[in-house]
């Protein structure tokens, strides 16, 4: 695979690599090789470059930023539109639209690397690779190319919007309903918990346009402004405070056919295909939370003495510290098999993605929490930033499918042998 024109042209990526080394002031990225957990292991040297770009960026347009963007609640567009520049708008878009056209496993790279710096913000970003991949994968041409190369560029921003206040998890459910008038849907419902919503610009929404269950759902692409589009209030969350959250309302909401990806009916197929990705995406994001988190730990076990000798003497904490390190890697090995399935568009793709996002998830977050212990009363500080992780992961545990779904998921596969 070249990389240039991949990801960026190799002047940009070297000029890059220029302007930020040296500045690297951040301690996470200062100090993100540590021999065992070191995560460009077995990884090729492009691999290893555009890892180098999203570390470095994380450091220093993220990192800096990212306790302030989490108590003031800031969708911090300007930084990511700044990632675009980088490629990271549209990681796993086709060139031809504007995008990277990198492989799953690239973007799982990029995505852990960039949640060093901010859990939240990455977060985000990957909800918005997702939609514009389903454009670039479902949509006709004319689609393809009016919508992705403005995603990919971040000039305008995209939410994904399935969830419904009664159907979270049954997600096939979904109430929303569009009718067909003429040359036009027009959508009557809700949508709940969606990121971005009423400060992004596109909408991906699946809707129901036929009988009951998976069979009867489409998938509309929605602009902002278009009459009938409205929003409920911005959600006070635990976490993932740097994006906004809010309820998507349609009344009477009228949009183009010519809007509908696919056909008539494929909608829910579009939905899971997009989130057997975002699966991978977000799991990847735990991972980024959970190396931070076992170098914090680290770091301040190094410092930080009781009873007369730093507690890195301590052979009980010895032992959390290796098992932190342990399941870190373990998560990073499965996330990037997932990956790798999804991109080969293995048979057993989708089960080995529900299995990393349920494994990584739930064991990064032990790992955050655990380092939070580590550092004692100063972990339940905002002034350190392990606190931060653990809020920020804590919703991967329930988003993109619970992962009580991905152990059913799972069980089913088994079970059908």
């Amino acid at each position: 695979m070249a990389f240039a024109g991949k990801l960026l042209t190799r002047a940009i990526l070297g000029s890059y690599i220029c302007r930020t080394r040296g500045l690297t002031a951040n301690r996470v990225h200062r100090r993100h090789v540590v021999s065992c957990i070191d995560p460009s292991l077995g990884l090729t040297d492009e691999q290893k470059e555009f890892q180098k770009v999203a570390f470095d960026f994380a450091a220093n347009e993220m990192a800096p930023h990212m306790a302030e963007w989490d108590e003031k609640e800031m969708f911090p567009v300007d930084t990511m539109r700044k990632a675009a520049q980088l490629g990271f708008g549209g990681i796993y878009v086709q060139p031809e639209t504007g995008g990277s056209g990198l492989s799953r496993l690239d973007t799982s790279i990029i995505f852990e690397a960039l949640s060093t710096g901010c859990v939240s913000t990455t977060a985000y970003i990957s909800i918005h690779n997702m939609c514009a991949w389903m454009i670039d994968t479902f949509g006709s041409e004319e689609q393809r190319h009016r919508y992705c190369p403005q995603l990919c560029s971040m000039e305008k921003f995209a939410s994904y919007c399935l969830t419904e206040p009664g159907s979270g998890s049954d997600a096939a459910s979904l109430l929303t309903t569009a009718k067909r008038d003429g040359d036009h849907y027009v959508l009557n419902g809700s949508k709940a918990f969606i990121s971005g919503a009423g400060d992004t610009d596109v909408y991906v929404v699946m809707c129901r346009t036929g009988e009951k269950g998976a069979k009867g759902i489409s998938c509309l692409v929605v602009e902002k402004g278009t009459p009938g589009l409205g929003f409920g209030k911005k959600e006070r969350k635990v976490g993932w405070n740097s994006q906004p959250t809010r309820a998507v309302i349609f009344e009477d909401c009228a949009v183009p056919v010519a809007n509908r990806l696919g056909e008539e009916g494929q909608g829910f197929t579009i939905a899971m295909k997009g989130l057997n990705g975002g699966r991978i995406n977000i799991a990847s994001c735990s991972l980024g939370a959970a190396h931070a988190s076992v170098l914090l730990a680290r770091d301040h076990l190094k410092v930080r003495k009781q009873f007369g000798e730093p507690l890195s003497n301590s052979q009980f904490l010895q032992f959390k510290l290796a098992e932190m390190a342990t399941r870190l890697v373990a998560s990073r090995l499965m996330v990037r098999q997932a990956a790798l399935a999804l991109q080969e568009e293995r048979q057993d793709a989708v089960t080995l993605c529900s299995m990393a996002k349920l494994f990584a998830t739930d064991e990064c977050f032990a790992i955050c929490n655990q380092s939070l212990q580590m550092h004692g009363g100063y972990g339940y500080l905002k002034d350190y930033a392990v606190q931060q992780f653990v809020r920020d992961i804590r919703v991967h545990q329930i988003l993109e499918g619970t992962n009580e779904v991905m152990r059913m998921i799972v069980s089913r596969n088994l079970l059908q042998e």
